[in-house]
């Protein structure tokens, strides 16, 4: 029977890094049965951090990023020996627990991510996490929009209205009603990362009798990126 499994034996390209995305599966469904708050709940995103610093530092990653209920996780080591069927299974698997874990709630019904995988190599990983982000602009832009106009029309018309309307448009229109999105907290703009991060440690060395500086990493939750750039990856040491 075992060679039913036809699956089982596909594999990421050898010494390829790979992006695994995650997806919550149905959030806009659990978003109402949590009662979440509109267009962004502080508490969700709290949790959704907590889950990209496990999965960071179960799997091993190099950079984790998250917007909305997506995650993606960029891994050098690729765990599994590389089998596509083991990666994504366990990683959306692990993922749905950590949510879970960290989310004090009763759900109505389990909680799921989807996952996919994306071989990479480095001159790619600034355009896709570029790309990422930009679509987090435009979800927050969308979002924030969606929700003014639900405080004056029916859900349906809210809908067709920015339906019509382009990220442009939606921004100029908030900013005529008194939002101004340059206001709004960096990680609605721009999203969250983990990654490591290096501290300066002064200590004493006894043997030469003198103060000696050190650097140690430690794994670190971004609320305030910046835009991304070559430079930003470079300094946290993601590309070379």
């Amino acid at each position: 029977m075992k060679d039913f499994e036809v699956y089982s034996s596909l594999k990421v390209p050898k010494n390829s890094k790979i992006i695994v995305r995650l997806d919550g599966r149905s959030f806009h469904k659990l978003a109402r049965d949590l009662n979440l708050v509109k267009p962004y709940d502080e508490n969700f995103y709290n949790v959704i951090s907590e889950v990209c610093r496990d999965l960071f530092e179960e799997f091993s990653a190099e950079f984790v990023y998250t917007f909305s209920d997506e995650i993606s996780l960029l891994l050098d080591n690729v765990p599994f020996d590389g089998r596509v069927e083991k990666i994504n299974s366990v990683i959306a698997s692990f993922t749905a627990s950590s949510f879970v874990m960290h989310y004090d709630a009763q759900f109505k019904k389990p909680p799921a991510f989807d996952s996919r995988i994306i071989p990479i190599n480095d001159d790619d990983i600034l355009d896709y996490f570029k790309w990422r982000q930009d679509e987090s602009w435009r979800n927050c832009v969308n979002s924030h929009g969606i929700s003014y106009l639900k405080t004056k029309y029916s859900n349906k018309d809210a809908n067709d209205k920015i339906n019509g309307m382009n990220l442009s448009d939606i921004h100029e229109f908030l900013f005529e009603n008194g939002i101004n999105l340059n206001d709004v907290e960096t990680y609605k703009k721009r999203g969250i990362a983990v990654y490591r991060k290096n501290k300066k440690v002064v200590g004493f060395n006894k043997k030469e009798n003198k103060n000696q500086t050190s650097y140690r990493s430690y794994v670190y939750t971004d609320w305030e990126l910046p835009i991304f750039s070559e430079k930003f990856f470079k300094d946290i040491q993601v590309i070379k």
